[in-house]
């Protein structure tokens, strides 16, 4: 009887494909959740950052949001003091060519919020640059959509592109080092970079003792180009008891292993700028000033 039953079902075209749709749904759910991500693509750790996050007015106000840190990194194993720039703004990218388009009246444009964080790092013989510009796309401040970076110095200059492409990234790079060279390489796991958590981080539903755990590739701010590591890091948030920093702001601890731990301090107010920063790797940030202006008009 139940075998005539089914048969008698799958012989409605409407009935059948209506099973078929149900399932075909609960299946890419079950394979979606299989690879660490939701149905639409997002990873599950995008649940504890606001989505909306960069849709505010003010990102459409036509200014950049230029902040300028009292910074230290070591490089030949002495700590360097210099001035670190973070520039955050909203640009619109055509698809055709995945940069800032100068032609408004394009079919294919899309916002997004362009991260730069630039630095000139003085040594004993010459000084160090470094560029690293991310982007986002507007509606997401969780995944990356792409990083193009460059380090100059005496010895040589590097140039890094990543972008990312469906559930992963594409690694580009052209280095100076030797058995690094030119290349390509593809990193499968859709991961945060460490490089964008400055800007990410502003974003997170922060709730006091939120804990959460998230993989994370090493930074790329550096002159050379291999395969990055991937930690699974350890979120921690609390309010801060530092009195060197604002009342009322944010920490973020973040484990990478047990014995690298860096912590971001964000303001408690929208747009929760980072206002202070210290790495397990000696790198710091102190937050000198913020102002919103058209920098590139003179």
């Amino acid at each position: 009887m139940f075998r005539t039953y089914l048969m008698a079902l799958f012989l409605k075209p409407k009935i059948f494909l209506s099973f078929a749709a149900t399932l075909g749904a609960i299946m890419l759910g079950v394979l979606a959740c299989s690879n660490g991500t939701d149905r639409y693509g997002n990873p599950d750790y995008a649940q504890y950052f606001k989505k909306n996050w960069a849709q505010d007015k003010l990102w459409d106000d036509g200014l950049a949001e230029v902040a300028i840190y009292d910074a230290q990194r070591n490089i030949y194993n002495k700590p360097r003091r210099f001035e670190y720039t973070l520039i955050t703004v909203k640009e619109d990218f055509n698809k055709e060519f995945n940069v800032k388009t100068d032609d408004y009246q394009r079919k294919d444009l899309f916002p997004v919020i362009k991260v730069n964080e630039f630095a000139r790092i003085p040594t004993d013989n010459y000084p160090y640059h470094f560029l690293t510009s991310l982007f986002f796309k507007r509606e997401n401040p969780v995944v990356l959509h792409k990083l193009t970076g460059s380090s100059q110095e005496w010895c040589g200059n590097t140039f890094k592109a990543i972008t990312k492409a469906g559930s992963s990234f594409i690694y580009q790079y052209n280095s100076y080092w030797d058995n690094q060279g030119t290349g390509e390489m593809k990193l499968k796991e859709l991961a945060l970079f460490e490089d964008q958590l400055p800007y990410t981080l502003r974003s997170m539903a922060f709730a006091e003792n939120l804990t959460f755990n998230a993989p994370v590739y090493e930074l790329q701010q550096t002159s050379k180009a291999t395969r990055p590591q991937l930690f699974q890091a350890k979120f921690i948030v609390s309010r801060s008891t530092d009195p060197a920093v604002t009342p009322g702001a944010w920490l973020v601890r973040v484990q990478f292993i047990p014995d690298k731990e860096s912590k971001y301090w964000f303001s408690d107010k929208y747009p929760h700028a980072l206002l202070r920063q210290q790495s397990y790797d000696g790198r710091t940030l102190n937050l000198k000033s913020i102002r919103r202006y058209a920098y590139w008009q003179h």
